[in-house]
């Protein structure tokens, strides 16, 4: 059998790029024949199972086929797992078959069905038949519900007429509260550019900031017909819908234009708000689109509705109460197969919730053995059964017991230093590697019998990691252990119901005055430690005084719940159910205080629920803030079902634009064994839920596989160079692209530079920058608080002109960012205005010079304005964040004079060192071309530096103010695998580049000398600069 052609890099490129069209593919028929044809790459599967049938006709035993249409191809997917090709539609070049072999299979019935789940496969990057195979309980359950859940609402749309389905998918968000100073500032007038869909047109309307949009949609009409005249017929403002320019957002009804974001955000800039009328018939053709694909699945399942069963009898489960169980907590201990141990090995077991130890870790005998080790022990832990909370983990960490003089000796084992050790009775204890397990199942019930867990790589008990067990099994260490069973019958955690009970029952039975209130007494000593950041550590005293007074908490101090939780005492199910009964009464939180509640430190079901509670307030913007963090604090989750899971997807199937991110914000991450299931069962329930919007994504998931298809060509291609480009621009014609303005970039990683046009911004082009090799997470968390950053400062009515631009991580190493337009860099713009590369870093003219010649009269003071504020923003910003490998090129000026920094690969003070020496020596950049341009170029100009540093103190106060944010943020990101955030330590610079835990007057003093410091030390910087400058000519 001749072999097919395998080289991946040039088989599925596309077409035109290796100047060939054809790829021969094996075909393996249900008979039995294999038949070896060549056909066009960008054929759809459907075109080739035609242009197959007539090759097969020519076969022996072509009659025992039967129907083509009750045929289908599969194939093995470049994630390396078998891949059923319902969705006919799709090109060959598209889907990317791992090998060029496709295998004719029978059709089952439900199609329809079959090709959604095809389509949400291929979508979420693992096929659903995968999650099928994985006989797992627990997962069939959270599919059973989520599906039935998507599919009432999926019905529920059908019978939406098309504004209500408009106003459920895309309306425009609203904001309440007072913007008097703001209106008085404009005089109550804002003015308004109007497009009209139908027509080039446009039209400027002023009107009052009071005015509805109803009125406004009036004036809007009333506009074209002064001029255009009556013979234009335009028609009635029914027949209109009101957009916002460039975005699917649609304002609604009688809501005064003052109270719409984006019009509110406009009166903050200072610029136009640009709306777009249009025609009702175009809205209703999406709004038909959308029902008819919904209808294609949901109508064609509905039509031959099974025949109903009865409904069987189903006796009461009897069952016993954890809380009736006394004696301690044990588990049997077998064996561990496969430990990289050379002589001995040990277990130790920990019992925890969140990162509680909740009693003395329980160890094994050592077992001495080259793989094997059997133990068959009994560990016993120092808790009862009865107090074991519902959220306890079991953790184990497997050691290697070797003799400190073998360990002098032995240099092979590269993890003999890198992790902590424990020394005992002249030996050495070595983590080989780590596992986590629950102690109670997803229903409740106490887990029995055998099981097989799988570790992790080397580390102490990690109570903060994952509980799913190791996916590569084949070379994993094995622990094998047994849980015992206590009761005839199932021991389960008893429903909420029955903790309240217990808790009135504890209350009825004690003295009322022992219920804690602590008066004036313990007052200031309490409102001390509950002022404290969320990184500072409680004594046992201060627990035991937080637990005492805890009525005396939840009056005063209601935003300091976190810590109420640490000083509960998880291991005794009294002070539990107590804890349960006061979080009934406990005042709601403001979503920000929240947010600290999904800290893994808070593993409880109720609270955790009570933190989902308080989000719910969370405007989409606001959700839009934190849905990164939000995202990954469910790999706190044990369990799919979880109050989290089902807010976020509530909230994604109600908001195009939070679906979108949630979608990618999973999908990227899909790549990562601890959360793969996880993730695709959420991935999956959106999809069910949101059928319209799979074939969008659909289109974005093909761009961005032939986006990488293109980058790895260029990389790693045999193409010479100088056709390089061209080969890129004629991939790009099948696209909305600028295809003269499409690039690479000269860097290692050859990132694509793509520019196209957007249908909704009328001729506008956008440019976005494909990386692929590059990890873009910790780029997308810094942008992120950089966007909080500049919402506080709005709040406080404190603009500072930040550029916080779109990133999305879309993948392992890839992801897209968006190209600010009109900017340079500086090392350009410095570059540009000297003949010598080394002199150029030293020309302090340059910038304001580029700067005049993009703004002449008024505009370029408006434009040095922009700048001082955007430098004070991001002095302030990258001194709190500890923002390093600071040069010229990675920050960058538009032509309306605002600054901005871009490439975050170092945060949190992890700054560039060469030889041991840092190069950064200057807490934030803030160079003397800076301060030239902030004086206008007048040495004499100190008011205006005066007000610069001005905006910079105040800037940094308000930051302080929301100092506990800014952790709870980064604690919630330590599991995402970020470098530079790993560990609560690296979190320690926020709390001290924010000084918290000193005054204000304190903190402004250590800003102070950080300032000075910048502005002494800045002839290190322009050196650093040059050097960069002479090391990066081009």
């Amino acid at each position: 059998m001749p072999s097919a052609k395998t080289d991946q890099l040039d088989l599925w490129a596309e077409s035109g790029l290796d100047g060939d069209d054809q790829v021969m593919v094996d075909f393996l028929l249900p008979t039995g024949i294999y038949i070896q044809m060549e056909v066009p790459r960008e054929s759809t599967i459907q075109h080739i199972k035609l242009l197959l049938w007539k090759e097969a006709q020519t076969y022996p035993l072509f009659s025992l086929l039967g129907e083509m249409e009750g045929h289908m191809f599969e194939c093995v997917n470049q994630a390396a797992v078998h891949e059923e090709l319902e969705d006919e539609t799709r090109r060959l070049c598209d889907v990317r078959p791992f090998l060029p072999v496709l295998k004719l299979i029978t059709r089952n019935c439900g199609r329809a069905e079959r090709i959604l789940d095809s389509k949400i496969g291929v979508l979420i990057g693992k096929g659903l038949h995968e999650l099928d195979a994985l006989q797992d309980q627990e997962v069939k359950d959270f599919r059973s519900k989520m599906k039935q859940i998507s599919e009432e609402k999926m019905q529920r749309m059908q019978l939406m007429s098309w504004g209500e389905w408009l106003r459920s998918c895309y309306t425009m968000p609203l904001e309440a509260g007072s913007l008097e100073s703001l209106i008085d500032k404009h005089e109550d007038v804002i003015k308004i550019t109007m497009h009209y869909d139908q027509s080039q047109d446009t039209a400027s309307l002023k009107v009052s900031l009071h005015c509805t949009v109803t009125e406004l949609m009036d004036q809007a009409l009333k506009k074209w017909q002064t001029t255009h005249g009556p013979e234009e017929d335009i028609g009635f403002r029914s027949d209109y819908v009101l957009r916002v320019s460039g975005k699917l957002e649609f304002l609604f009804e009688d809501h005064p234009l003052n109270q719409c974001k984006y019009i509110r955000d406009c009166l903050l800039t200072n610029e136009s708000p640009h709306l777009t009328l249009v025609h009702c018939d175009g809205v209703k053709a999406m709004f038909e689109k959308e029902i008819s694909t919904i209808g294609s699945v949901i109508a064609r399942k509905t039509s031959n509705p099974p025949l109903l069963l009865p409904p069987k009898k189903r006796l009461p489960t009897l069952h016993t109460c954890v809380w009736k169980v006394h004696s301690l907590f044990r588990i049997n201990l077998v064996k561990g197969n496969k430990v990289n141990a050379e002589d001995a090995a040990k277990v130790r077991a920990g019992l925890f919730h969140g990162t509680e130890l909740l009693c003395k870790t329980a160890v094994s005998s050592e077992s001495s053995s080259r793989s094997e080790h059997v133990w068959n022990k009994t560990l016993e832990f120092d808790i009862a059964v009865c107090d074991l909370p519902r959220m306890a983990r079991l953790c184990f960490a497997i050691y290697a017991v070797m003799d400190k003089v073998k360990k002098q000796r032995s240099t092979k084992n590269t993890h003999l230093n890198k992790y902590q050790t424990i020394r005992k009775a002249g030996k050495v204890h070595y983590p080989i590697a780590w596992v986590n397990t629950m102690v109670f199942d997803y229903r409740g019930q106490l887990k029995t019998g055998d099981i097989i867990l799988h570790y992790e790589l080397e580390e102490m008990l990690n109570p903060i990691g994952t509980i799913q067990t190791n996916p590569y099994t084949e070379n994993a260490t094995e622990l094998h252990i047994s849980f015992p069973e206590y009761s005839t019958q199932p021991v389960v955690f008893p429903v909420f119901d029955k903790i309240l009970e217990k808790a009135a029952e504890i209350a009825g039975a004690s003295d009322s005055m022992t219920m804690g209130r602590g008066g004036k007494k313990f007052y200031i000593e309490l409102k001390e430690i509950m002022e404290r950041d969320p990184l500072s550590q409680l004594c046992e005293n201060e627990k035991d005084l937080i637990w005492t007074l805890r009525y005396d908490c939840r009056e005063n101090f209601p935003q300091s719940l976190p810590k109420l939780l640490l000083s509960v005492k998880w291991s005794k199910h009294e002070d539990m159910a107590q804890l349960q009964a006061l979080l009934q009464i406990w005042p709601k939180l403001s979503p920000r205080d929240a947010l600290e509640l999904l800290d893994f430190n808070y593993p409880d079901q109720y609270v955790r629920e009570f933190a989902v509670y308080c989000l719910r307030d969370m405007s989409d913007d606001e959700l839009l803030q934190y849905l990164l963090q939000l995202v990954q604090v469910l790999r706190y989750e044990p369990y799919y079902d979880c109050a989290l899971s089902r807010f976020l997807l509530e909230r994604a199937q109600s908001s195009r634009k939070i679906g979108h991110f949630l979608f990618w914000h999973l999908r990227s991450e899909m790549f990562m064994p601890a959360v793969s299931v996880h993730f695709a069962l959420i991935l999956e329930a959106y999809c069910r839920g949101c059928i319209p919007h799979i074939e969008v994504l659909k289109k974005q998931v093909e761009a961005l596989s032939k986006l990488k298809a293109v980058n790895e060509l260029i990389k790693f291609g045999t193409i010479k160079t100088k056709t390089k480009q061209a080969h890129l621009k004629e991939a790009m014609m099948t696209y909305l692209c600028v295809v003269e303005r499409c690039k690479y970039m000269d860097s290692k990683m050859k990132p694509l530079w793509i520019v196209y046009n957007n249908k909704l911004l009328e001729g506008e082009t956008v440019g976005i920058i494909f990386k692929n090799g590059d990890d873009l997470r910790q780029d997308m968390l810094t942008l992120q608080i950089l966007r909080l950053m500049d919402l506080l400062w709005k709040e406080a009515n404190l603009d500072l002109r930040i550029v916080p631009y779109g990133c999305l991580a879309t993948g392992d190493h890839a992801g897209l960012i968006e190209v600010v337009s009109s900017a340079d860099t500086i090392a350009n713009i410095q570059k540009t205005s000297s003949n010598m590369a080394a002199a150029a870093a030293f020309n302090k003219d340059a910038l304001l010079n580029w700067l005049k010649d993009k703004n002449s009269g008024d505009a370029l003071d408006k434009a040095i304005e922009e700048f001082t504020l955007s430098c004070a923003g991001y002095c302030v910003a990258t001194y709190v964040l500890g923002i390093g490998d600071r040069h010229s090129d990675n920050i960058m000026v538009r032509s309306t004079g605002q600054l901005f920094h871009i490439d975050f690969g170092h945060i949190l003070g992890n700054f560039k060192s060469k030889f041991g020496i840092k190069r950064e020596r200057v807490p934030f950049i803030l160079t003397h071309d800076f301060i030239h341009v902030i004086q206008q170029g007048k040495t004499s100009n100190t008011e205006k530096f005066g007000n610069f540093r001005q905006y910079c103190e105040e800037a940094y106060l308000i930051l302080r103010k929301n100092g506990n944010l800014f952790i709870t943020l980064f604690a919630l990101m330590l599991t995402a695998g970020l470098p530079e955030l790993t560990s609560v330590k690296d979190i320690q610079y926020l709390k001290d580049s924010l000084a918290l835990g000193k005054t204000d007057e304190e903190a402004l003093k250590q800003f102070r000398q950080k300032f000075d410091e910048a502005l002494r030390e800045s002839w290190t910087t322009k050196v650093n600069w040059m050097a960069h400058i002479v090391a990066h000519p081009s």
